[in-house]
């Protein structure tokens, strides 16, 4: 091919293009990775970014020492990119479950794997060089075309192919392969008079001795995930699985407490959650109407519970991001009985999508009661779930005499965060909180904490219970009006500021 200059410059480019395919899959994969395990999305993007950025611009002056022989440096750099980005997943979760560092094993993948990435622009175009002698920056212009069509390429194939089919884990260790075949290989045969026939040699095993690795980590990849619940969730594992939105844990027995972890934070103890559950659902359904009952989150299924124990009930929209949690919440028979099958009541919708942008987009529906059963911000949830937008758009549904519930989590400062974007949305609101953490029992030793709520209507709703459900557990009348008026004394004098998408975070 190289007596025919088009097809081997061909050749490189094709190289360049897959190579920047790779390296942008992970890049994303190490945010994505970074999101699920530890959350807060800004920062781990962040993070992610500015180290690669900077270790590719380390990468491109290290590269200067290595252009005397850039076909054999270039098979290197990629067998390193190809091993280390192809067992970043695994290496990053191990961290994660075993040492518990994983801000600092994160930082260190990127800034290595941005380092290689970075030596591969320099390297390319001293190939594409000894090809045909053209002008540098004719030569970088089909270069850098190459790389940002790769890239695109591969932002789009890692969250509609290669998350949906194989996953973060398997699908860097499927990007590594092809690298390593793409990049190492390519090069080596089209400029194999460079090195001498040992190094040659010695080259070809080291490329197939990383796609050996590779497929010895892909095989055993199911046993080191198990071996890391495990040691995070104990022995009692009854199901796992990483979804396309977060990783779903369920522990325990059959028929004792359950454990559902979200993301690797503990999110339902099965003595525990009926406080929340409760508290969320019991006093805005006394408020008024309860005919047509709107739920944002809740896919577990507890909450839904609550809502159909009262009688006055005949359609509840259920609507969350993850379809995987309500379906795990219908079939699991542990979790099901937790939920009383509440999942499986025909006048249940469920809707899979956004709640913010179904939101947006819902026809115009009206409820009697909405319920916001996503984490506040101070338990880790999005911000965007508790802005001012967001109970402005839900508002816009309720029927007249129509009710807001929202679960604030259990820091007051974010209370009154949240009845500030309540009251922005042009709500009057009545807070209220019940004692005992949502995972206490799980939990030994923890401090005794309250879960936090807020009531929202046109008009100053009541904070009361329903004659029309059975009494709840963990609320009483008394206990509600006690809790309404310690909180209503220390609501601050100068209201903070609401959440807003745009705002600080």
């Amino acid at each position: 091919m190289r007596s025919h200059p088009r097809l081997a410059r061909l050749a490189v480019l094709l190289a360049a293009f897959v190579c920047a395919a790779c390296g942008l899959v992970y890049e994303l994969e190490l945010v994505a990775l970074g999101d699920y395990l530890l959350g807060d999305t800004v920062t781990q993007t962040s993070v992610v970014l500015s180290v690669m950025v900077f270790a590719m611009g380390l990468g491109s002056l290290l590269a200067k020492r290595l252009t005397r022989r850039p076909a054999t440096a270039f098979a290197l750099v990629e067998c390193a990119l190809a091993l280390t980005g192809g067992l970043s997943a695994l290496a990053l979760y191990s961290c994660w479950a075993w040492i518990g560092r994983y801000q600092a094993a994160m930082v260190g993948l990127t800034c290595l794997i941005g380092v290689l990435i970075g030596a591969e622009i320099p390297l390319l175009m001293t190939l594409i060089q000894r090809i045909r002698r053209e002008d540098a920056g004719r030569a970088a212009a089909d270069l850098f075309a190459a790389d940002y069509v790769g890239a695109l390429i591969g932002g789009l194939a890692f969250p509609f192919l290669i998350v949906p089919c194989l996953g973060p884990g398997d699908g860097a260790l499927v990007t590594g392969a092809v690298n390593a075949v793409a990049g190492a290989a390519v090069v080596l045969w089209l400029f194999r008079e460079e090195p001498v026939p040992r190094i040659r040699r010695l080259l070809w095993l080291g490329c197939t001795l990383v796609l050996g690795l590779l497929a010895a980590a892909a095989a055993g990849s199911d046993t080191v995930e198990r071996a890391a619940r495990h040691a995070l969730y104990g022995d009692q594992v009854r199901y796992a699985t990483r979804s396309r939105y977060q990783e779903i844990v369920l522990t325990g027995p059959t028929e004792g407490p359950l454990r559902l972890y979200l993301d690797g934070r503990l999110a339902v103890c099965g003595p525990d959650e009926y406080r929340g559950s409760e508290a969320l659902v019991h006093p805005a359904m006394a408020a008024g109407p309860d005919t047509r009952v709107l739920l944002l989150g809740g896919g577990d299924g507890l909450a839904l519970r609550e809502v159909l124990r009262h009688g006055g009930v005949r359609s509840v929209r259920l609507v969350d991001t993850d379809p995987v949690l309500p379906r795990l919440a219908g079939t699991d028979p542990g979790l099901a009985a937790l939920t009383g099958h509440s999942l499986d009541d025909p006048r249940v919708r469920r809707t899979a999508a956004d709640p913010m942008a179904w939101l947006r987009g819902t026809p115009g529906e009206e409820y009697d009661v909405v319920l916001v059963d996503l984490p506040a911000p101070s338990d880790g949830g999005p911000v965007k779930y508790h802005s001012q937008e967001f109970y402005g758009l839900a508002a816009r549904l309720l029927a007249p005499g129509g009710r807001i519930a929202v679960r604030a989590g259990g820091d007051e400062d974010g209370l009154w965060r949240i009845e500030s974007g309540l009251r922005a949305a042009g709500l009057r609101t009545a807070p209220y909180d019940v004692p005992g953490g949502p995972t206490a029992s799980c939990l030994p030793g923890a401090p005794d904490t309250v879960q936090d709520f807020l009531l929202a209507a046109a008009v100053q709703p009541p904070v009361t219970l329903a004659p029309d459900a059975p009494p709840p557990r963990a609320l009483t009348p008394e206990s509600l009006r006690a809790s309404t008026a310690r909180l209503t004394a220390r609501r601050p004098a100068r209201p903070p500021a609401p959440l807003t998408v745009l705002g600080p975070h």
